[in-house]
């Protein structure tokens, strides 16, 4: 008896049944972390986790849970019953599965070939800047003849930053005091002039990574720090030197980059001197906590739709921390070269959506539950900028 022969009569039908579990325990196990990927941009069903989390709302996290043990269930009977099953049929099934997937990216083949262009836009976590990103697809699809393909919740600054630089996406809306805060190597002389940090951050963020930074809009989406009306009335708190009255008592919940930036938690530590105990937690999360009374402080976005949903009071910034912070689309100056319309279409929002308005909008989303797409249409619309 020839090896072959060994092989194919005795050897692989007694091991299959050992192979075939191992595959079906490794594949209910990346179907049921797969979800983990929603964190890097991946998408995927995590990317209603991350929804469900950003807007508090359930529903959401339990469709992506279900689904996921669903998928992970399907497979794991799927696999079992190839399990005791000829190996020829096995074979049937791995080449129908390998059709499928391979069947599966014929959509962006084809689109690929399509003479139109798509131009990749994605936004950082939160109804905001998924706000602002469909705003950018609906007034480029309008004015050009390019496509446009949006992909909101992509991540937080610094993997956005990054992923724009490495050209996995084309555009997204970034804010000027970020840009000359955090992603500058060398950080400019910090100024409280609207004008002036804009310029700093466009003239360096093209110098350091040639990335253009377009004209920014009249919002200020600025950090803030915010407690309940009750608790400010309690110990009288208006400003944020205030703050040292409670610091010994009170407990602040913190998003993990506010916490760990110059013009944030640091911020607070050196020019505020406060010693705060620090939780740090998910955005949205720290809005419920507040809200339960498990943290007295937050940080917050002057535009957030929770700080009125959840009557919050704002303190005021009296030492001047936190810089201006507009939204402007960035891009990199390659691909402004290669389609220099881009620059007046987007700058069509220049100076336009006030705070009132950006407020207005982020809690149509967040709390009324509308689609961003469907809120920036309508904004666009009333502007008279879709023609």
């Amino acid at each position: 008896m020839t090896r072959w022969q060994r092989l194919r009569k005795y050897e692989l039908p007694i091991a299959m049944p050992v192979i075939v579990s191992g595959v079906r325990t490794s594949a209910v196990m990346i179907i049921g972390t797969a979800t983990l990927a929603a964190l890097i941009g991946a998408g995927g069903l995590g990317s209603f986790i991350l929804l469900g989390i950003d807007r508090n709302n359930n529903d959401l996290i339990l469709i992506s849970a279900i689904s996921s043990a669903v998928l992970a269930l399907l497979f794991n009977w799927g696999i079992g019953w190839l399990e005791h099953r000829s190996l020829r049929t096995m074979l049937a099934a791995l080449v129908a599965l390998v059709v499928a997937l391979t069947g599966s990216f014929v959509p962006q083949m084809v689109a690929s070939w399509q003479h139109r262009e798509t131009i990749v836009i994605a936004g950082k976590l939160g109804p905001e800047p998924e706000i602002l990103m469909n705003m950018y697809a609906q007034l480029i699809e309008h004015d050009t003849d390019l496509a446009t393909e949006v992909k909101p919740n992509f991540g937080k600054t610094t993997f956005v930053y990054e992923a724009l630089k490495r050209g996995d996406v084309d555009i997204y809306p970034e804010f000027t005091g970020t840009i000359t805060e955090s992603l500058l190597e060398t950080a400019p002389e910090r100024s409280t002039d609207p004008a002036t940090v804009y310029q700093q951050a466009r003239d360096g963020i093209l110098a350091q990574d040639d990335l253009v930074l377009l004209k920014p809009m009249a919002f200020q989406d600025t950090y803030a720090v915010a407690v309940t009306k009750d608790y400010a009335q309690q110990y009288g708190l208006s400003t944020i030197s205030d703050l040292a009255k409670v610091q010994d008592s009170a407990v602040a919940g913190f998003t993990l980059e506010f916490n760990d930036r110059d013009d944030g938690g640091r911020g607070l530590k050196s020019l505020y001197g406060l010693d705060l105990t620090v939780k740090t937690m998910e955005p949205s999360l720290r809005y419920q906590a507040i809200a339960e009374g498990d943290v007295q402080i937050v940080d917050a976005y002057s535009t957030d739709a929770e700080i009125s949903q959840y009557g919050l009071t704002v303190l005021e910034d009296d030492k001047q921390l936190f810089p201006p912070y507009q939204g402007a689309p960035l891009m990199k100056e390659s691909l402004l070269k290669e389609h220099p319309e881009l620059e007046a279409t987007l700058n069509k929002l220049a100076g336009k959506i006030t705070d009132d308005e950006m407020s207005r909008m982020n809690y149509e989303v967040k709390v009324e539950g509308k689609a961003a797409a469907d809120v920036a249409r309508d904004y666009l619309t009333q502007a008279g900028l879709l023609g």
